[in-house]
């Protein structure tokens, strides 16, 4: 007995000095404090899971019909905490995969954020509000409360193993840019060409097209990704009340709600100095005299 308990000393404690003089030396090459607490997690937890095998030795659990016991009471334990087990193999997915890292802004699991950090069994988002206010007729739900894509202010944990049940969608990690439209709807009267001319003005100017055809570059020199366009357009749609502009453009998406706002105060001064108003939908009512009295009839009989 007194042998195992002191092996067991020796086992923590190379245990503990090989944990630190391995991270020591690993996160010297790390690119930045992000890599460096990845991978010092990883080596603290890959070192605590070999010290409990040496240690398995040690007290002899593994020879004969302990070993065998240890077998029933390991699949027992592996079947109770499967989403644990799940939830770990989705860390090691996270990290050896690179999803996704802290700083990131994501989408897992329906639930939109940036990641402020990556446990073991959970990814911790502060979570974003949507790009649009849900449509007419929608129940409103706390999701909505900001738009815009600002964080709500609510912290919420998503267990890794969502990994590799539910699509995770980075907006951050190689290219930090989104497409964006803005409509216009302008009466089919007022002179629509002009306002297509200071639409795509303005959204040229305050479109991010270098810095995102840079960002394309480094991204296709790592994956084979098709060639996008990436110049500012606005596009025209002919409804029944007006004719719809909508200027199309990349911005960063941190920045996509102030760019949204910026191009629409200027672009609506510059539609006040050319006089052109923005148009809104009509409706043509005709209401007949005999109609209106079977309608007050019908009132007065209810």
């Amino acid at each position: 007995m007194t042998r195992h308990l002191i092996e067991t000393a020796v086992v923590a404690a190379a245990a503990v000095l090989v944990s630190y003089v391995v991270s020591f030396l690993l996160t010297r090459r790390a690119s930045d404090d992000y890599a460096r607490h990845y991978v010092r997690r990883a080596v603290h937890f890959l070192t605590l899971l070999v010290a409990l095998i040496v240690l398995g030795f040690v007290w002899n659990v593994f020879s004969s019909r302990a070993g065998l016991g240890f077998g029933f009471f390991a699949a027992g334990l592996a079947f109770a905490l499967q989403e644990v087990i799940g939830a770990i193999a989705g860390w090691f997915n996270i990290l050896l995969g690179g999803i996704y890292r802290i700083g990131d802004r994501i989408e897992i699991a329906g639930v939109r954020g940036d990641v402020i950090d990556i446990t073991p069994l959970r990814t911790k988002l502060l979570e974003t509000g949507v790009s649009e206010p849900p449509p007419t007729g929608v129940p409103a739900s706390t999701d909505y409360w900001v738009h815009g894509r600002q964080p709500t202010g609510r912290l919420v944990a998503v267990s890794n193993k969502a990994t590799f049940d539910e699509p995770v969608f980075n907006y951050s990690a190689m290219w930090e840019f989104v497409w964006q439209e803005v409509a216009f709807p302008i009466s089919h009267n007022d002179d629509w060409r002009l306002a297509q001319q200071i639409i795509d003005e303005e959204a040229r100017e305050i479109s991010a097209t270098e810095d995102a055809k840079e960002a394309m570059h480094e991204m296709q020199r790592r994956y084979p990704v098709p060639h996008s366009e990436l110049e500012p357009r606005v596009y025209a749609r002919a409804t029944d009340n007006y004719m719809e502009l909508s200027a199309r453009f990349v911005v960063p998406v941190r920045t996509s709600r102030t760019a949204v706002n910026d191009l629409t105060e200027r672009i609506r001064d510059r539609l006040d100095e050319a006089g052109i108003p923005i148009a809104s939908a009509t409706m043509d009512l005709t209401i007949t005299a005999g109609s209106e009295r079977t309608t007050r009839e019908s009132s007065r009989s209810g």
